[in-house]
């Protein structure tokens, strides 16, 4: 019964964010296991591109480190987001969200090709939280309880969160960067006088991922409840 529950559970998730999220959990049990080890999926342009190590252009962005606080918080925020967006301002039009994945996945290989990181996929979180963030202007946020802001600032906060711990901003920074650039050409820019829209989704992705009909059963995560956890909830404003 349990087991049943949690398979429905999971099935409820839409396909772009179940797909990857378990891709992300699959890699670390793997590494766990020492089934592979996380030098055989670093982001590493002479392997890649004199070895034809083709597949590091993606394990890069699946590997978070070994099981630990850090996982577990990259985990439920790339869980969270990444559904909220994709049962949000994605919903109905799942090519459109598999393009913003491969946009960003595409901006930030070019930009590892210069500030020597190994793995991406904390930077692609911060990219799905700061567009989500942009989207979402007025939700009020609380971080463990102790700070009280507008959705906007969630991914600065972030920041300064992993700041704190003691690590490193360039991932931070990268995926605020790439994931501002994607919001700024896909929101911004076409609504301005004389703006035109740049990124047009292909159409070989809208005949293969989108669908007329919605699943009559489907149960989206309320967007007014985007953190979930005591680190990362909020409301809307006026609520």
């Amino acid at each position: 019964m349990a087991y049943q529950s949690l398979r429905l559970e999971y099935l409820q998730i839409p396909p772009v964010s179940r797909a990857y999220t378990t891709a992300c959990v699959l890699t670390t049990a793997a590494v766990q296991l020492e089934l592979i080890t996380p030098f055989q999926l670093y982001f590493n342009p002479e392997l890649i591109f004199k070895h034809f190590q083709i597949w590091r252009l993606i394990t890069n962005f699946l590997f978070f480190g070994p099981v630990g606080f850090n996982f577990l918080f990259n985990m439920i925020f790339l869980y969270r987001y990444c559904r909220m967006l994709e049962e949000g301002s994605f919903r109905g039009r799942t090519a459109d969200f598999v393009f913003m994945f491969l946009f960003g996945g595409l901006l930030m290989t070019l930009f590892g090709l210069f500030v020597s990181l190994v793995f991406l996929g904390q930077a692609f979180t911060i990219m799905l939280v700061y567009v989500w963030s942009r989207r979402n202007p007025y939700v009020r946020m609380n971080f463990f309880g102790l700070l009280n802001f507008q959705a906007p600032f969630l991914p600065w906060v972030l920041m300064g969160f992993s700041l704190l711990l003691g690590n490193s901003i360039i991932v931070d920074l990268l995926g605020i960067a790439v994931g501002h650039i994607y919001f700024f050409l896909e929101d911004v820019f076409p609504n301005q006088p004389g703006g035109i829209r740049i990124l047009k989704t292909p159409s070989i992705l809208k005949a293969i991922f989108d669908t007329p009909d919605e699943d009559p059963n489907y149960n989206p995560l309320p967007e007014e409840r985007p953190g979930g956890f005591a680190w990362g909830e909020g409301q809307r404003l006026g609520g």
